[in-house]
């Protein structure tokens, strides 16, 4: 066997976990995102009340009863046993990454490079895509942290304008499918490190302070839950961004950072609706954006459409 289909092979591989793994994050992100928006308030002066329950539900699965709580900050008492969910984002990126190295970065000059869009060597190529990933990152997290941190929905919207300001800045440097994953992997670079320096870190301070029998700081929920609410709004536009290869129509399209952007927007307004419908408001407006945007976005690129054939037969 030759070194070329090793490395396909491996890339089989790490694609396939790539996947396993991120339906696990998804799956779970999806899932704490409908259960803190379900769960209802304990009649005061119950028990649950008492104990510091700030909601609660009932639900049936797989032949059985199921009664998940949330505290409003901590139990009484930690647990023996205390489940963490790290380990699904971890490998999520750890294996995207891995991904983006053996079928992008190592050949850079057939897959990121696209001489009609700008002349580049294919170290520089890697060096951009790179840079996507930690630059978007550094420049999130500095926002959360900033005033603007504490007004969710204008950080929502400057976040939004600054990854389409990414797909723009891509478009215009690299070829379209390689924009196109690289703003994915900027994207699942704030996800993943979401998690790893924001959310379990301050899990673990809540859990110290218990041990040490100190109140936990209910500050570090706060901002492990805004950051996860964060996480569970990118999901739609990463994992279009994961699958858009396979569609030249979108990454071929002569402007086709805006149809990122449309696309992306739709998948936002989607998941709102979603998320909305959970706390039993069933807002359909968002779910009617999100429609009109697609069919916007198919308008347009099936206008384009006959310049991306040459791409398919690829």
């Amino acid at each position: 066997m030759d070194i070329a289909y090793l490395l396909d092979f491996l890339g089989l591989l790490v694609r396939w976990l790539h996947v396993i793994a991120g339906i696990a994050w998804v799956g779970s992100s999806f899932y704490f995102i409908w259960l803190d928006n379900t769960i209802e308030a304990p009649a005061p002066g119950s028990d649950n009340a008492k104990k510091g329950v700030g909601g609660e539900l009932w639900a049936v699965h797989g032949g059985g009863f199921y009664n998940p709580q949330k505290y409003l900050v901590a139990p009484a008492a930690l647990p023996e046993k205390l489940h963490w969910f790290k380990w699904e984002a971890y490998t999520t990126w750890l294996s995207g990454t891995a991904l983006l190295v053996l079928v992008y970065w190592l050949k850079a000059g057939a897959m990121m490079v696209d001489g009609n869009v700008r002349a580049l060597t294919a170290l520089q190529a890697v060096g951009i895509g790179a840079a996507s990933m930690v630059g978007s990152w550094i420049v999130y997290d500095l926002l959360c942290k900033s005033p603007l941190g504490k007004r969710d929905g204008w950080l929502g919207l400057v976040v939004f304008g600054l990854i389409t300001a990414l797909a723009w800045g891509l478009a215009h440097t690299l070829g379209g499918r390689a924009a196109f994953i690289h703003v994915g992997t900027a994207i699942g670079t704030i996800m993943a490190a979401n998690v790893f320096f924001v959310i379990i870190p301050g899990q673990r301070r809540m859990v110290d302070a218990m041990k040490a029998g100190q109140a936990p700081n209910p500050l570090d929920g706060k901002r492990a839950k805004q950051r996860s609410v964060h996480n569970n709004y990118f999901t739609l536009p990463v994992i279009f961004t994961m699958v858009s290869n396979h569609y030249a129509a979108t990454y071929a399209h002569p402007h086709n950072w805006a149809v990122l952007t449309l696309i992306m927007a739709a998948g936002v307004s989607i998941r709102h609706f979603f998320n909305r419908k959970h706390k039993g408001v069933y807002a359909w407006q968002y779910l009617a954006v999100g429609a009109v945007l697609l069919g916007i976005t198919a308008w347009w690129t099936a206008r384009a459409c006959r310049r991306c054939r040459p791409y398919r037969a690829r």
